[in-house]
């Protein structure tokens, strides 16, 4: 397997001799946010988090993300947190894209490295800091777990990029691939984050409109994607948020791999009121 390659943000500004154009669009069905929008003065802060900042993604909003919000945190080192969810209903999956952390959750100690993925179940006891030394740069996706009577929540999963092998997508010729942290049968997840993995001249040949709502962040490479009615080239750093229901296709734009983080919501009736959710 190719070295896998994580592209994280490190913030600053652009200088004042800079052009203000840029791909950033927000729409009723689509957002795109470029890497170039993640800079200094757009990072926020959490309580109980010690030498961090964050760039967040997406968030519950109305004609924005509904299920899920995403952030990219930066831990100084030294940095963390005793308390990092104060949301007891969250569940979260957290993935490293730079340096590396150390997890302990319900006791067990976890030093997840580059390419290290966490599912941290709702209620969890997990604290989170980084002792290695370097910066360590992380995305953290956090959902309200939706439970199901008689249905046990999941339990946690520690695992790296690198110890799974990719699943090709049928007819593709492994063009197509995703990685996947979790068993797709498990129906105790309400989520799945997963790596998908597009070979130069690969492509989705044609329109997903399905009810999944997705938040794709672009790991490595270059595409050229289709949201909705619009084709937009994308690149490693930049973000989507897709609605449930928005056509979505793409070109793999080479001369690398283009892969992205992938989050959906699976596994669960559709509300029938909005109330109710």
């Amino acid at each position: 397997m190719e070295r896998p390659s994580y592209y994280a943000p490190t913030g600053g500004h652009p200088g004042q001799e800079q052009l203000l154009t840029d791909r950033a669009m927000f729409t009723e069905a689509y957002a795109v946010v470029p890497k170039g929008t993640m800079r200094d003065i757009v990072t926020s802060f959490l309580p109980f988090w010690e030498g961090t900042r964050l760039w967040v993604l997406s968030r519950p909003l109305s004609g924005f993300a509904e299920t899920f919000s995403q952030y990219i945190m930066e831990i100084q080192p030294g940095g963390g947190s005793d308390r990092p969810e104060t949301d007891p209903e969250a569940e979260g999956v957290i993935f490293v894209v730079e340096g590396a952390v150390t997890l302990t959750i319900g006791g067990s100690i976890h030093v997840l490295e580059t390419g290290g993925y966490a599912y941290v179940p709702p209620g969890s006891d997990w604290t989170l800091h980084n002792r290695a030394g370097p910066v360590a740069r992380f995305h953290w996706i956090r959902k309200a777990y939706e439970a199901v009577p008689g249905l046990p929540a999941p339990d946690p999963v520690i695992a790296n990029e690198r110890d799974i092998a990719p699943t090709p997508m049928p007819g593709t010729e492994g063009r197509w691939a995703t990685t996947r942290f979790v068993d797709p049968a498990d129906l105790r997840h309400d989520m799945h984050v997963t790596i998908v993995t597009f070979e130069p001249g690969g492509v989705i040949p044609f329109a997903e409109t399905h009810v999944m709502e997705h938040g794709l962040y672009v790991l490595e490479g270059k595409a050229v994607y289709r949201l909705n009615q619009d084709w937009v080239e994308v690149e490693a750093g930049d973000y989507m948020w897709l609605r449930a229901f928005c056509p979505q296709a793409c070109y793999a734009g080479g001369p690398g791999r283009f892969r992205y983080l992938l989050y959906k919501d699976v596994n669960r009736h559709m509300p029938l009121s909005l109330t109710r959710r």
